[in-house]
């Protein structure tokens, strides 16, 4: 997504970076970044929504509602914070 974003609308930087042959190493650097920005933020999220263990088991079909819900929100943070950026 990051490559497709700097060679659709930054491609100057996308030119010099491959140039420079950084934009691979570049890439790793976001995926590795966001998975750490997921993986620290979901888990915060979780809590403050109350998503526990206790309702996985309770009521099932709400704890995936709302794991859907507060994983694309957390997607969403990451892609513009970091993709997009």
């Amino acid at each position: 997504m990051r490559q497709r974003y700097l060679k659709e609308h930054r491609p100057s930087l996308y030119s010099s970076l491959i140039l420079s042959e950084k934009l691979y190493p570049h890439l790793l650097e976001i995926d590795r970044a966001a998975r750490e920005r997921m993986d620290a933020m979901l888990p915060r999220m979780m809590e403050a929504a109350g998503v526990t263990e206790e309702l996985k088991s309770r009521d099932p079909m709400r704890w995936v509602g709302l794991m859907n819900t507060l994983k694309a929100q957390a997607e969403e943070i990451v892609l513009d914070e970091l993709i997009m950026a």
